[in-house]
């Protein structure tokens, strides 16, 4: 069984997360966005001290983090998302709480560029992989229920 995708964006500035995430509405999701480490771009240039994911908690609201994506360029380096009905956010760490979870999708880098997702709508999933051929993202990969060797499905 598909559990979810693996490929890698580029190692640059960019909108990257804005791309990956084009087939899903974001904004019907509440975001637990665990603070990592991403920095918003500010005139061409690295700012680390503009954090992308600035907020006082953890959840965001769709909306907000769509624009987020979409409107701005930033420098990921790691990076840690999962999408959840309206108000019904819990945490989660393994696959297994993630199955169990009322969670829908996560979403993480790491080292910039390895990029893993997890999603539970195997439409959405379909949609998520030919997205990322579409973008021109490297290494694309169905993880699966054979291939998954992860314990943990967190960017830490």
């Amino acid at each position: 069984m598909k559990r979810g995708i693996s490929f890698q964006i580029p190692n640059k500035f960019g909108s990257f997360l804005g791309d990956v995430l084009k087939p899903i509405d974001i904004s019907t999701f509440s975001w637990r966005v665990t603070p990592v480490e991403s920095y918003l771009v500010v005139n061409d240039e690295l700012d680390i001290d503009k954090d992308l994911f600035e907020t006082d908690n953890e959840i965001m609201e769709g909306a907000d983090l769509k624009n987020l994506l979409e409107n701005n360029v930033y420098c990921i380096i790691f990076a840690d998302l999962q999408a959840y009905p309206k108000g019904k956010v819990s945490e989660i760490e393994t696959y297994e709480e993630f199955v169990e979870s009322e969670c829908e999708l996560v979403l993480f880098v790491v080292d910039s560029c390895y990029t893993v997702i997890y999603c539970k709508d195997k439409e959405k999933l379909e949609l998520l992989y030919k997205n990322a051929a579409v973008f021109g993202f490297e290494n694309i990969q169905f993880i699966t229920d054979e291939n998954n060797t992860r314990t943990r499905i967190t960017a830490w």
